[in-house]
């Protein structure tokens, strides 16, 4: 079997299982929910979004006109964020608990591509499947696409210049930005719904208390899912991917 088929079966059995996830769970909401937050948080947190999303599609040109064999990959990264932010954990009302998959773009592309993934991602679960929102889209993305995937990607950076193994980097990294994600949408939470006794602050505990018990092991999961991924790339894809996907981050910085 050729390295080109291994890793588009690779894809295709990503894209095989996402499918038989719409078709087998029933629809729940997932990350925020329409109208859950007033529209001026929505209005903010999209607001924020639009500088990563001007540089992530920015990125995603100059990328595939340097290096056109990204496409697989980029299109693999697609595919493993929606494969993993379909298997949700009900946690609290308005929202779940699920693994987002943007680790995994963020160490390949750096963190304004996965913004642009997870906008992707999230656009097609709200219209499609009813999960989240598009009032929402903003915060979700905010959350999930924009802080998730900087930590993910400073953390990477971090270890891997104090020469950590890659794969406890590429572990901790996909860990983290999940966790950051979480802490994240606690925030915009509390914001919306302050406590009347303690305020956001108490209010902030109590979401990221109720979120940690769900999400600790799902990104511990996310995390070692991610490491393995990489590893198959590294593994079975064609010598230039490999050597894409071992050296990305460095683009990322150099733009």
């Amino acid at each position: 079997m050729s390295n080109n088929h291994k890793t588009n079966s690779i894809l295709t059995s990503l894209l095989t299982f996402a499918i038989f996830m719409i078709i087998a769970q029933p629809v729940q909401a997932m990350h925020i929910m329409e109208g859950l937050l007033p529209p001026s948080a929505c209005i903010i947190w999209a607001i924020l979004c639009v500088p990563f999303l001007a540089r992530g599609i920015t990125k995603i040109k100059r990328l595939l006109i340097q290096h056109p064999q990204a496409i697989t990959v980029l299109a693999m990264a697609g595919a493993f964020t929606f494969v993993l932010s379909a298997l949700k954990i009900p946690s609290l009302t308005g929202s779940s608990s699920h693994m987002t998959g943007l680790g995994f773009a963020a160490i390949l592309f750096g963190p304004s591509v996965a913004c642009v993934l997870s906008v992707i991602v999230l656009l097609f679960q709200a219209i499609l499947l009813a999960h989240g929102g598009l009032t929402t889209l903003g915060a979700n993305t905010f959350s999930m696409g924009v802080l998730g995937p900087v930590i993910a990607f400073a953390v990477y950076l971090a270890l891997q210049k104090v020469s950590s193994p890659k794969s406890v980097a590429i572990f901790f990294a996909a860990f983290l930005g999940d966790l950051a994600t979480y802490v994240t949408t606690s925030l915009q939470l509390a914001l919306a719904y302050p406590s009347e006794i303690g305020g956001v602050t108490a209010s902030f505990v109590k979401f990221a208390g109720i979120f940690a018990l769900t999400q600790i092991p799902l990104a511990i999961i996310e995390g070692i899912l991610t490491v393995v991924l990489i590893n198959i790339i590294t593994v079975y894809g064609h010598d230039r991917i490999k050597s894409l996907g071992e050296n990305l981050y460095e683009h990322e910085l150099e733009t």
